[in-house]
């Protein structure tokens, strides 16, 4: 009994989703073979950014709200090669190696903040996230056209600096999706984009045999011990977050291909919240994480919100309630999850205190 109920504990938000997808299920009326067809889309664009959030919480870091910044850099080169009329799959390559130095970057300069924020990682990731949103703006906004040269008129506002708030990227769209396409009773699935997706994955098991991902491991268990027995603990922990921030670089750029359209200012702000929240709902937690989790979690997340929209309309007449009802439980579940994160920290503590 102790047991099942460890295990109603640890997977909480995961069956109260489930209980939500039994109900509304029936209600939207959708066909299966839509619903299966809508699911293979988003795992093909939001996967590669889930899988992203992985290595930090190894290494003991939590979930890393900062993944924001390597959508940022993601952006930026996707910018310069619609600049620079680069298209097709050379456009989606050129694309992740531009992203890859700007993320790294930017992924030394978070991993140097949260060494100095220890224990207090997911809400200073978060903050900085939205400090390096401004720098961004700043760049995008005033930057590009007066310091950096944008002759392509598409892209350009017409006072001669700044970028257009959306940017068409027809000339990559779906590049990844499209190299290998299957179709099997009427579903396609992008067999390239899963093939990528399939590749990060196996670089995460394989990452985790590392002496590298070894001591990330130890660090998430016990960071003092870690320090006394030699690992250089905050060496370490800036590589797990520069390895996750260019990781997020790349998922953003897969998720815009598939897209085919980005809004300059506003395509990468909620990137860090919906994915946090997808992966909580596949049964992680902000210190254990799973391959297993993230697909789950991108499942049940967004098949949440395929039939939320259609659900309303036919309860309430009203599909908009599907968009409120994602924000909300985007945020709630996040709080929820933090909560019985704290509560467990705090249980172990007595455990080890010996009041329990």
């Amino acid at each position: 009994m102790k047991k099942i109920n460890n295990i109603l504990i640890d997977n909480i938000v995961p069956f109260l989703i489930l209980i939500f997808l039994m109900l509304t299920i029936p209600l939207s009326k959708l066909t299966p073979s839509y619903l299966i067809q809508e699911i293979i889309l988003r795992l093909d664009r939001n996967l590669f950014l889930v899988l992203s959030l992985l290595i930090p919480i190894v290494a003991g870091m939590g979930l890393n709200f900062g993944i924001v910044l390597g959508a940022m850099g993601g952006q930026i080169a996707l910018i310069l090669i619609t600049e620079w009329k680069i298209i097709g799959i050379q456009g989606i390559l050129l694309a992740i190696i531009l992203s890859t130095p700007i993320s790294i970057i930017l992924g030394w300069l978070s991993g140097e903040i949260l060494n100095r924020a220890r224990g207090r990682e997911m809400i200073t990731s978060m903050i900085l996230g939205l400090f390096m949103n401004g720098v961004y703006q700043l760049i995008v906004l005033y930057g590009m056209g007066t310091f950096i040269t944008i002759e392509n008129p598409k892209l350009i506002l017409s006072r001669g600096s700044g970028i257009r708030n959306a940017i068409d990227l027809n000339g990559i769209r779906q590049g990844l999706d499209k190299i290998l396409e299957l179709k099997v009773m009427g579903i396609l699935f992008p067999i390239g984009t899963f093939l990528l997706v399939l590749i990060l994955c196996t670089f995460i098991i394989w990452f985790k045999k590392t002496k590298l991902g070894h001591d990330m491991k130890a660090i998430g268990e016990d960071i003092n011990v870690s320090q006394s027995s030699g690992i250089n603990v905050q060496k370490t922990r800036i590589i797990a977050i520069i390895i996750s921030t260019v990781l997020a670089g790349y998922g953003q750029i897969i998720y815009l291909q598939n897209i085919g359209t980005m809004n300059t200012y506003n395509s990468h702000e909620q990137i860090g919240m919906f994915s946090i929240a997808a992966l909580l709902i596949g049964g992680a937690s902000a210190d254990k994480a799973t391959i297993r989790n993230a697909i789950v979690g991108v499942i049940l997340f967004h098949l949440m919100f395929i039939v939320s929209p259609s659900a309303g309309k036919e309860l309430i007449g009203s599909a908009q309630i599907g968009e409120y009802f994602r924000v909300f439980v985007s945020y709630g579940i996040i709080a929820l999850v933090l909560v019985l994160h704290q509560l467990k920290r705090d249980r172990i503590k007595k455990i080890n205190r010996g009041e329990i």
